[in-house]
């Protein structure tokens, strides 16, 4: 063997043992990552915003796969948990669903029925009266007028204290109706009770009968019970 083929084969062993350690680097460098990323799991990410305190459904949202040590300990990974829950809050588009995001939605109790009235979203409403607060609902009527003839005097009542709200609806416009020139509503947000029997007749009186419906929203863990004597307000009664 001359010194030609002697130095061919030492550049050819030089060029093993560094394709050997170039693979052994690369297997290090995987290796590594794989430590750091771990293994992948299914999340969710919503395709659009969503309003608060609306219905969740699997369309609102589209599986990704993430490394599971990036993802928060309370991240949704089974989509079925939106099943029955409503935003908490406003969704933006693009964030990882999250189980502090989800809230039950309120469901009626033994003796409970829903009713459903339209309230002005201006007044009535305000944007902080959601699913499970629960408010006082005043009716404006107007006063007798066998007892006061010439005067137009009304009367503020509270027909129901404590009302638990269990759902909010969307902000509609009203179309003008000629037979009802004196309404001042423009645009409107059903809102949904649970409430006794008795109640529920109350609010659909105060919705068929009353000048003006409104809710006063009651702090959270407040005693909602009202005397009978803040129950009736009217201006001559005031004045004496």
């Amino acid at each position: 063997m001359n010194s030609r083929q002697r130095r061919g084969i030492i550049l050819l062993i030089l060029s093993v043992l560094c394709a050997v350690g170039a693979f052994v680097g690369v297997l290090s460098v995987i290796r590594d990552v794989n430590s750091k990323v771990g293994p992948e799991v299914t999340a969710y990410r919503l395709k659009a915003d969503v309003a608060p305190y609306r219905t969740l459904t699997a369309a609102q949202f589209e599986r990704v796969e993430m490394p599971k040590r990036w993802l928060s300990d309370n991240a949704v990974t089974d989509i079925s948990e939106i099943r029955g829950k409503i935003a908490v809050t406003q969704l933006r588009k693009g964030s990882l669903l999250q189980t502090d995001m989800l809230v039950k939605r309120p469901e009626l109790q033994p003796g409970e029925q829903e009713i459903a009235i339209m309230i002005d979203a201006e007044t009535g409403v305000a944007g902080k009266i959601t699913p499970g607060s629960k408010v006082n609902v005043y009716a404006t009527f107007e006063s007798d007028k066998k007892l006061a003839p010439k005067s137009k005097q009304e009367e503020s009542w509270v027909i129901v204290s404590g009302a638990r709200v269990i759902d909010v609806g969307r902000i509609t416009p009203l179309e003008p109706d000629a037979k009802d020139r004196n309404r001042k509503m423009k645009d409107a947000v059903p809102i949904t009770f649970a409430l006794s029997t008795r109640d529920a007749q109350r609010i659909a009186y105060a919705e068929s009968f009353a000048v003006h419906v409104r809710l006063a929203r009651i702090p959270d863990g407040s005693d909602p019970n009202i005397t009978p004597r803040d129950r009736i307000y009217d201006l001559p009664g005031d004045r004496t």
